[in-house]
């Protein structure tokens, strides 16, 4: 059985990527960093959504402390992963969309469903919080 035949193997590194503007191959792992934080982001904002209907009314507010930075950073990289796959200008829009509290968490999915098909058409794996890193070294 050769190196070829091993069905975990990483993909092999040909320099090119399919579905990243660039098309470079350091830029196919900065979408799979920006996936991971989108994810993280969508987690977050889940369970900050339904914690607010099990936390006592005086701690409400609390929890959309921790939200809304989960929303704006999940806006940033919603832009960073936009402008690796599509134009700058739309990242820009997708970007100010997923501030919008519920567009936002559609946006979130979107962007990261597209991510998930570049990532998989390239080769590697994804699971529930993204593709693994280490994939990428």
């Amino acid at each position: 059985m050769s190196m070829s035949d091993n069905p975990y193997q990483s993909p092999a590194s040909s320099g090119q990527a399919t579905g990243v503007k660039s098309g470079l191959r350091e830029d196919l792992r900065k979408v799979a960093v920006y996936q991971k934080a989108i994810m993280v982001c969508i987690l977050v904002y889940l369970l900050g959504v339904i914690g607010q209907f099990f936390v006592p009314a005086p701690f409400v507010p609390v929890l959309l402390l921790v939200v809304i930075p989960v929303l704006l950073a999940g806006a940033v990289f919603v832009f960073l992963l936009a402008i690796k796959v599509y134009d700058a200008p739309l990242g820009v829009v997708i970007g100010i969309l997923a501030l919008i509290p519920c567009v936002g968490l559609i946006v979130l999915l979107v962007v990261n469903g597209t991510a998930t098909n570049i990532l998989r058409a390239n080769g590697h794996s994804v699971g529930l919080l993204g593709a693994t890193l280490s994939e990428f070294n």
